[in-house]
């Protein structure tokens, strides 16, 4: 009897046994440290996708529509909003300081900090809302006289000793009695406007160069008086020290002097300060040293505040 041939079952047992390792092959080659699956492949893409939800909406979009990320607080309001633009409140810009907010407000910066609870006066934040008027004054009542309603304050000797209106007419009468009443009227000082209960301090010349800025209320806010390194500036009318430092940027070595409550005095630039915060000062005491600070030729820069608002030196200072 002829035997079959065994070829066709080791074929088959031969595609059996490649099969077999096509298949392990293909397992350990998944297993494979260098091998990336699409589901973590997804992960990373989930995961780099992630900041992108939190960044700024785009154009057209509101803030409000991005959730929160889990376990992420909301940022409390800032302080006083409650206060925001009511007389009598300050609301905090950018690159404010205490500082600078007493200057503009026409008050110490140490009272705003008392008046506000401030523990770190160091610290204000955008947005935060600061009364700038003693807690004795009712904020709403407080309105600020506009500076044209000062008219021009009629100049004063240097003796300290004022003119009064009436006795200025009559003076110039008697020197020219055939001028006639057109040119007496014509003689008097601009009446001005009504005057701080306290008075109006008796200004003086805070140095002796020449202006050579003039006053801009919008750029320089007062004069800037030239001279040589080391000239004496002076208080130009009695009043407490409120800022001695270097703290507000743009003015160097700086003092501020209020005289009383309508009235600061600012002196900047200096090389040498002479005087401390809180210290009485008399019109015409030096307190400090002309320079160069935070400016690029020597020079003081000199402003005058009324309630808080540059005026014109000029228009209150003596004639030279």
């Amino acid at each position: 009897m002829k035997q079959k041939p065994m070829y066709p079952s080791l074929v088959l047992r031969a595609g059996l046994r490649f099969g077999a390792c096509v298949l392990v092959l293909g397992l350990t080659a998944c297993a494979s440290p260098g091998y990336r699956a699409p589901v973590e492949d997804r992960k990373a893409v989930v995961t780099a996708a992630r900041p992108a939800a939190t960044t700024a909406p785009a154009t057209g979009t509101t803030a409000g529509t991005v959730p929160a990320a889990e376990g992420s607080a909301l940022k409390p309001p800032p302080p006083g909003i409650e206060n925001a633009g009511k007389p009598g409140y300050y609301t905090v810009r950018p690159g404010d300081t205490l500082i600078r907010v007493g200057l503009d407000n026409g008050q110490n910066w140490r009272d705003i900090a008392r008046w506000n609870g401030l523990d770190n006066p160091n610290i204000i934040e955008v947005g935060q809302v600061l009364r700038v008027v003693t807690p004795s004054v009712d904020p709403s009542a407080v309105v600020a006289r506009p500076v044209a309603a000062a008219g021009r304050v009629e100049n004063r000797p240097l003796d300290g000793v004022a003119v009064p209106a009436a006795a200025a007419a009559a003076a110039a009468a008697a020197a020219a009695p055939s001028a006639g009443a057109e040119a007496v009227a014509a003689s008097a000082p601009i009446a001005a406007g009504p005057r701080d209960p306290e008075g109006e301090p008796n200004w003086m010349w805070p140095a002796a160069g020449p202006v050579a800025t003039g006053f801009d209320e919008l750029k320089s806010k007062g004069l800037a008086i030239t001279g040589k390194a080391g000239d004496p500036v002076l208080a130009a009318a009695d009043g407490r020290v409120v800022y001695a430092g270097a703290g507000l940027r743009g003015y160097g070595n700086l003092v501020i002097v209020k005289h009383n409550a309508t009235y600061l005095t600012a002196y900047a630039h200096n090389q040498t300060l002479l005087v401390k915060e809180d210290q009485a000062v008399r019109r015409g005491q030096k307190i400090a040293e002309m320079g160069n600070s935070d400016a690029d030729r020597v020079q003081l820069h000199f402003e005058i505040r009324r309630q808080g608002k540059p005026v014109d030196p000029a228009r209150l200072l003596p004639v030279r």
